[in-house]
């Protein structure tokens, strides 16, 4: 798990140039440029490094910066960052992962206007705490708190970070209902060593016994 600063798959698309400006001028312009990782600090969004085409590096721009290589800007609908990104970072520690059973699906996710964005799957950044010895101040831990982030490139050239919570994936060979879960949020830390009801054996055996202490 990195601190701060994590790879991810390299993005090639555009970056709307007022951000390279501090959103003061070129607005409804672009260029094109290579994301190529993410720096996670807890309670900011999720922000990204671009390189483009005449070498320069720009660190730390949200995901509304972006848009897909092959859309016109003017044609791809302007989106609050808040509307693409539901959740902030949840620590400095990220983890960036391609799931194959969701590489190159198809899904949807709800947004804060009760409308349905479709877009298709890219990686996935999740976070947790780093060691024992450094106090857990964040949520990454936390059951019912924790909210992993999934990035996705929409069908009207936008990107998107949203939870699983958000989002209905569509995977033609299995996922066969219509219906939307009524799930309740998860509460409990799960553990296999909490019970006072057995214990091992003290011996030096490999195959040492397990006793069952209750009786």
């Amino acid at each position: 798990m990195a601190y701060l600063n994590a790879n991810i798959p390299v993005m090639y698309c555009q970056i709307r140039r007022e951000y390279l400006y501090d959103c003061k001028k070129h607005h409804g312009e672009v260029e094109d440029c290579m994301v190529f990782g993410i720096a996670s600090m807890a309670g900011r969004a999720i922000l990204f490094h671009a390189i483009m085409e005449n070498g320069g590096i720009f660190y730390r721009l949200p995901i509304s910066a972006f848009i897909q290589h092959s859309f016109n800007v003017k044609k791809v609908p302007r989106m609050r960052l808040d509307e693409l990104e539901l959740w902030n970072c949840f620590s400095y520690y990220p983890s960036v992962t391609v799931f194959d059973a969701l590489s190159g699906q198809a899904g949807k996710y709800i947004g804060k206007d009760k409308k349905w964005y479709n877009g298709s799957y890219l990686f996935t950044i999740d976070w947790a705490h780093p060691e024992g010895n450094i106090v857990d101040t964040d949520h990454s831990e936390i059951p019912q708190e924790h909210k992993c982030a999934h990035i996705m490139a929409l069908d009207n050239g936008n990107y998107a970070a949203q939870p699983n919570h958000r989002i209905l994936w569509h995977v033609p060979s299995y996922t066969v209902r219509n219906d939307i879960p009524d799930w309740d949020v998860q509460h409990t830390e799960w553990t296999v060593e909490d019970s006072r009801d057995w214990k091992t054996e003290d011996t030096n055996k490999f195959f040492y016994k397990i006793e069952d202490t209750k009786k």
